[in-house]
């Protein structure tokens, strides 16, 4: 929800070799997540979500995710401020795969991405570019 965390990520990511779509809210990164193929982008290897967005939830976004069949087993990454037991429990129980409180650092974030991308078997992580 905050563009220059948002920008921090996509320009680490893109510079790491990784392409990345954007979205402002939970309501747009769901729509951007599940009808990639429709309008010629691949299925997502990884969906990266924040909690706290307007429109609906991240949490929201990771269930839709896990029920909808192209997004099933997408890895997803929780990024948030929630750092309670139950807060984490939750996020879990609502189907992601690693959840990386704020703060953060970008490099740490960019290794739980590859880590999850290595372990998940959807992309080559030591392909990229260096």
């Amino acid at each position: 929800d905050d563009p220059d965390i948002r920008d921090l990520i996509t320009w680490k990511l893109t510079q790491a070799g990784f392409a990345t779509v954007a979205a402002a809210d939970g309501e747009a990164a769901l729509v951007a997540a599940t009808s990639g193929p429709a309008i010629g982008r691949p299925r997502p290897d990884l969906v990266l979500v924040d909690w706290m967005m307007p429109r609906i939830t991240g949490i929201e976004v990771c269930e839709a995710l896990r029920a909808h069949p192209l997004t099933a087993r997408t890895p997803i990454i929780l990024l948030t401020a929630k750092a309670q037991e139950s807060e984490i429990e939750l996020g879990y129980a609502a189907g992601v795969d690693d959840y990386v409180v704020k703060p953060f650092s970008p490099r740490a974030l960019l290794s739980r991405v590859e880590a999850i991308l290595a372990g998940s078997g959807t992309v080559d992580v030591t392909a990229r570019p260096t």
